[in-house]
């Protein structure tokens, strides 16, 4: 059974990737700055180290947890006496807000951004980056999806489905996909979308500093971390102290957590590292 759920992951994130890639080409949201093939290139290399690592330790770490968790019905959810179904629905909803916590660590903690950096100094958006992750970033998520699983008592079939629905919005909202914006308006109501999410990799620091959801956006109007009013024109991606290409080639990006921390939103040219929200209403979605 885990040799199909793992093929149909696999697949799911191939036809993904290659959907939301020829989607981006057609119909672009910002321009690139760098190379296509360029990035691919380099992108391709760091998700193939992180699924080779994330690999390696599913089965010492997360696979004996989950099973451990599920014979002695520890967690959350198993101390509730839920039907089958809700059991699953809970499982995805308290994996998705907990993993809003995982992330807001990975910018808030120093030594967890020194890798998590590596993610958000691409210097274009798109659908590469979504599994642009460094080696040890994985690693340790490995570790706290164990912690999730435990904690929550989460329902094993909800643990697949919801890692298919992740991989999926994770390909969705980093994609240079250019969507009507009545739709994204809509849809960003209930997941996270293009729009929101560039916000997030924007090379100002209080941008950067919001819409920390990774499927449902829910997370992000409850804790009012929801930013959605920078229009995308405006966005430059990155972060400023690493703005130049030689400073993000591949072995520069995989030695970037070992190497002495930058200050990094100080800019060249002296702008401040955080801008003035531009509107009013912080969650009304800007083209």
């Amino acid at each position: 059974m885990r040799g199909i759920t793992v093929w149909i992951t696999a697949a799911v994130v191939a036809a993904s990737f290659l959907f939301f890639l020829v989607l981006e080409s057609l119909l672009p949201l910002r321009r690139a700055v760098e190379s296509k093939v360029r990035r691919l290139g380099r992108n391709l290399t760091i998700a193939g180290l992180g699924l080779a690592t994330v690999t390696i330790l599913q089965t010492p770490v997360l696979l004996p947890v989950s099973t451990w968790a599920a014979r002695h019905e520890v967690g959350l959810l198993a101390l509730l006496p839920l039907p089958g179904w809700a059991a699953v629905l809970g499982t995805i909803l308290l994996l998705d807000y907990t993993l809003w916590f995982w992330h807001w660590l990975n910018h808030k903690v120093p030594f967890f951004w020194r890798f998590h950096r590596v993610h958000h100094v691409d210097r274009d958006l798109d659908t590469s980056t979504g599994i642009r992750f460094h080696f040890g970033e994985l690693g340790f998520s490995v570790v706290f999806r164990a912690a999730q699983i435990v904690a929550i008592g989460a329902d094993p079939f909800g643990v697949g489905i919801y890692q298919l629905l992740l991989f999926a919005s994770v390909l969705f909202h980093h994609s240079n996909s250019r969507l009507p914006l009545g739709l994204e308006r809509w849809l960003v109501r209930i997941v996270v979308t293009p729009r929101m999410h560039g916000i997030h990799h924007s090379d100002y620091r209080n941008e950067t500093n919001s819409n920390w959801s990774s499927l449902l956006s829910v997370w992000d109007f409850l804790h009012r971390t929801a930013r959605l009013d920078v229009p995308q024109a405006e966005i430059v991606i990155g972060v400023p102290a690493y703005s130049r290409p030689q400073r993000v080639t591949l072995g520069r990006v995989l030695a970037l957590p070992f190497r002495g921390q930058r200050e990094d939103w100080h800019r060249p040219d002296g702008r401040p590292a955080d801008r003035p929200p531009p509107g009013p209403d912080p969650t009304l979605l800007a083209p």
